[in-house]
């Protein structure tokens, strides 16, 4: 299914004004020359470490640690991640490296 030039121009108008509304309505919500409501900065602290809960959970999900390779990749991977972010302190560093040797021992040794 192919889309007219004139509909291309609505979708990417759309994408464009969802961008710009979400970039600029918190500043326009939450102008700086007021204080941030209690709520905003209790979601600002937990937040972060519910959605880090909530990815774990994610990659673990079809995780089979009774049959197959026992989850074994998964587990070296999450230590590389866990181990290099407590060394380096580099959120890049950790999910890269991470992600490399979980990918070299699926393909080369699981």
């Amino acid at each position: 299914m192919t889309m007219s030039i004139s509909q291309q121009i609505i979708v990417i108008a759309m994408v464009v004004l969802g961008t710009v509304i979400t970039r600029f309505l918190p500043f326009l919500v939450f102008p700086s020359g007021k204080p941030t409501p209690n709520y905003i900065q209790y979601l600002g602290k937990v937040l972060p470490a519910a959605v880090l809960g909530l990815l774990v959970i994610y990659c673990f999900k079809d995780v089979s640690f009774l049959s197959g390779n026992h989850g074994i990749p998964e587990i070296i991977g999450v230590s590389v991640v866990t181990l290099l972010h407590y060394w380096k302190k580099n959120m890049l560093l950790s999910i890269a490296g991470g992600t490399i040797v979980y990918m070299l021992l699926v393909q080369m040794i699981f």
